[in-house]
């Protein structure tokens, strides 16, 4: 174990025998940090903090700090990072809040990219990518594999399926589809992230397939959406991205829902 001797860490902590701390890095009390983990320097992770394997953490993050949030009074709340996450300058990460979860979670092998902003009680997947300045409200949801552009915003209680990509500087109001394409100030769904579908290896037939479904889901007016919706469940239902897409809608017909312009 490396400690830079002018980092302050807390008697409480639970470190692996690996871990570098840089300096003046602040690390209090119910935090862990497992195998591989990194703070390169002036990083402060306050309190009730786990840091999966292998996460870096660059200078002046805070990760872990109290939920912004007015009705927090101090209470036990926590944040759990996976593995293999690369954290940028200035990125912030709130702990969760009692009116919520109380915990926010990220997973694994992400990239959040200088002045990230998580919010309490948010949950994050695996493989996302936030650009300089991604900010996410309280309660947000966020799917594998979702890149979002510089600057973005989204919503509190706001969702992004998997797959989908959202463009700088657009403020994401309503949920966006799996493997959808939102941006605009206020984002709207400009198609499929069709870049991120064929990095993924999806071939010509198979994009074209999913192109129709969406075609007839978002772009046809003959029928009321709730009708469409259910015909593309049964025309489709051997494809498991329009599943995600039907099932993603389904789950929360609360929120409301990123649609194409007009």
């Amino acid at each position: 174990m490396a400690i830079h001797p002018t980092a302050s860490v807390d008697a409480g902590c639970e470190l692996a025998d690996d871990v570098e701390i840089g300096p003046w890095c602040t690390v209090g009390p119910g935090v862990r940090l497992k195998a591989g983990v990194r703070l390169v320097s002036h990083v402060v992770i306050p309190r009730d903090t786990t840091v999966g394997a292998g996460t870096v953490i660059h200078p002046f993050a805070v990760i872990g700090g109290d939920p912004q949030h007015g009705g927090y009074k101090g209470e036990r709340v926590t944040l759990t990072i996976g593995e293999r996450n690369a954290v940028r300058e200035h990125c912030t990460f709130n702990r969760g809040t009692p009116q919520g979860t109380g915990e926010t979670v990220i997973g694994s092998d992400n990239l959040f990219m200088t002045g990230a902003h998580v919010g309490h009680d948010c949950i994050v997947g695996n493989n996302i990518t936030f650009a300089n300045n991604a900010t996410l409200g309280g309660h947000a949801e966020i799917g594998d594999r979702v890149f979002l552009g510089g600057l973005s915003a989204v919503h509190q209680f706001g969702r992004v399926g998997q797959g989908a990509i959202v463009g700088g500087l657009a403020a994401v109001t309503r949920d966006v589809i799996p493997y959808g394409s939102a941006w605009g100030n206020h984002a709207q769904l400009r198609g499929l992230n069709l870049i991120g579908l064929k990095r993924k290896g999806y071939d010509k037939a198979a994009i074209r397939r999913l192109l129709a479904a969406y075609r007839e889901l978002f772009e046809s007016k003959d029928q009321p959406f709730a009708q469409r919706l259910e015909a593309v469940a049964v025309a489709y239902a051997d494809l498991p991205e329009i599943v995600d897409i039907v099932d993603f809608i389904r789950r929360d017909t609360r929120r409301p829902l990123c649609l194409p312009e007009g």
